[in-house]
């Protein structure tokens, strides 16, 4: 299978502090990809960099064969992300929310019509769709904010921590819809639940103190740790057990 991502010695430093320590990884295309870390291992960094919202200290990485040092236009151009902090305008509909992002990526008033119908449809908005988003519940929005992203029809989407904060059901209902995504876009996850990385990923990869210190499935993280369950598994791995 193809790398839909290709990450090399990709470092971040902040004046005396290293944000990401010459991160090196590969994500298959089609797969979901998380991130896990505790407060400050280097995850939302790592992401920003791979987006284009921050430029690397050194090393470099190719989103669909594409350097995001040299080639950041064409970059952005067929990635997307959703945010901690959601995009939406509070005082726009989600149907506004929505043909505004369309107009953005320069689709004519007829194709974002038909884009945004689809995108309802997909992220079942009915009920919603003119209702103002400063109305909507924390599990609305961050749907709405991933139905935004997906608006260009980006080959890889990063999502950072789209369920936090959420309560029980509402998460539920966002790993159904990220489920849906797989093998159609590409997806790169940052998470704090490990049973939300448990239950989504192709691979993990654990990130230490800016550094990606073990990577693979769920499965061989657990032997490579000799744990039952991957919160374990990164218990072991955080506190450099392995």
């Amino acid at each position: 299978m193809n790398s839909a991502i290709v990450v090399k010695n990709l470092r971040k430093e902040f004046g005396n502090k290293i944000a990401v320590k010459d991160s090196t990884f590969e994500v298959e295309e089609g797969s979901l990809f998380s991130l896990l870390g505790v407060n400050g291992a280097g995850k939302t960094t790592t992401i920003r960099m791979l987006t284009g919202l921050s430029k690397p200290s050194s090393g470099d990485a190719y989103i669909c064969g594409h350097s995001i040092v040299t080639e950041l236009d064409e970059v952005k151009a067929i990635s997307n992300i959703s945010t901690q902090e959601t995009a939406v305008a509070p005082n726009l509909t989600v149907e506004e929310n929505l043909l505004f992002m369309a107009r953005i990526y320069g689709m004519s008033k007829q194709e974002a019509k038909e884009k945004v119908e689809q995108i309802i449809k997909q992220f079942s908005l009915e009920e919603i769709r003119r209702s103002k988003a400063k109305t909507l519940s924390g599990g609305w929005q961050r749907r709405l904010s991933i139905a935004m992203a997906l608006i260009s029809e980006p080959k890889v989407l990063f999502l950072d921590e789209p369920t936090l904060g959420l309560d029980v059901l509402a998460r539920k209902g966002l790993w159904n819809i990220i489920r849906d995504l797989k093998e159609k876009v590409t997806i790169v996850l940052t998470t704090h639940y490990m049973e939300e990385a448990e239950s989504l990923s192709d691979q993990v990869a654990v990130m230490v103190d800016g550094e990606v210190k073990a990577c693979g499935t769920v499965a061989q993280l657990k032997e490579l740790t000799e744990k039952d369950t991957l919160e374990a598994a990164f218990i072991a791995i955080a506190e450099g057990e392995v």
